[in-house]
């Protein structure tokens, strides 16, 4: 197929064909970071500047990594470094960056819309690494990519999203992009953690921990990010945990064969327990592999390599 795209802003902006595309080639640049020398010259001359606006261990060093491995020159800036310190807007900020003549701008911001706004006003491609509650979608295409590696193919699943759901840009680009690639999703999280109007994504709410775990192929848990509630939404860690936490007994509702995910970072013995956290279904680990895979494949189309080129 052509991929057109200048910028990976959402899931909602993505088609099936191109989410299969992006994760037909993370499969296939996959194998470079299994060599004994894991680098190629494919973006040599490429520069990528990784713009965090917030902290952030995985995402910001799979990308890193990610840029390294395809031979790129990447620049971290965080916005305590930054002249936006000094009182310079996140538009001029960009602006000069841009006057640098980079190739790609990674940016992860508290703003929802930040990277929407950057990418309507800069020639630069804009990689959305995350932009407050709302998208996160290099997050969702390697999830996707890690249960396809596993379960050979998402049509069909049952996937179940437990959490924070209202705070989760995760839960939102998960839901989109596993339903869009023919999954049904289930969410569930307390009252007070689900949106209003969640179903119009279309996905299922379900009454309770347990209902949202029968017969679920994943399970995808979410951390309470307590640093974007204005209030405490919950009793306690020790009462959520008890309703709303995965453990073993809990997870013997899902199938036999389930998978269990996790965005990181993780909240241990509150919404997961290290037994489940740790055990033989968990998949965590394989999410971070992946996510360098995935984040390679993007910069690898965005900045030219495989743009309007058929590589099958």
């Amino acid at each position: 197929m052509q991929f057109e795209r200048k910028d990976i802003l959402d899931m909602e902006s993505l088609s099936a064909e191109e989410i299969t595309f992006i994760l037909d080639t993370a499969d296939q640049l996959k194998e470079i970071s299994r060599r004994p020398v894991k680098k190629v010259p494919t973006l040599r001359g490429k520069t990528v500047v990784l713009f965090f606006y917030e902290p952030s261990t995985r995402t910001r060093s799979s990308f890193e990594i990610a840029s390294k491995r395809l031979s790129a020159d990447s620049i971290s800036i965080s916005s305590s470094s930054s002249s936006m310190v000094k009182g310079e807007t996140l538009l001029d900020t960009a602006r000069n960056l841009e006057a640098m003549n980079p190739d790609v701008i990674v940016i992860r911001h508290y703003s929802a819309g930040a990277p929407h706004m950057l990418a309507r006003l800069l020639k630069t491609s804009i990689i959305n690494a995350g932009d407050g509650m709302h998208a996160h979608p290099t997050q969702a295409l390697l999830d996707l990519m890690t249960v396809r590696e596993k379960k050979g193919s998402i049509k069909g699943l049952r996937i179940a999203i437990m959490g924070d759901i209202s705070h989760s840009r995760v839960a939102r680009s998960d839901s989109i992009g596993f339903i869009k690639m023919g999954a049904d999703v289930v969410i569930a999280g307390p009252p007070t953690m689900i949106p209003k109007g969640i179903e119009s994504l279309g996905v299922t709410v379900a009454g309770n921990a347990d209902e949202a775990v029968k017969g679920a192929d994943v399970i995808i848990m979410l951390r309470i990010q307590k640093e974007r509630q204005k209030s405490f939404l919950y009793p306690s860690d020790r009462e959520y945990s008890k309703v709303f936490g995965l453990n073993p007994e809990r997870l013997k509702k899902a199938d036999k064969k389930v998978l269990i995910m996790h965005p990181g970072p993780i909240n241990r013995g509150v919404e997961i327990s290290s037994e489940v956290a740790d055990g033989p279904y968990s998949i965590i680990l394989d999410q971070v592999t992946n996510g360098v895979s995935v984040r390679m494949a993007l910069l690898f189309i965005v900045a030219g390599g495989v743009r309007n080129v058929d590589v099958d």
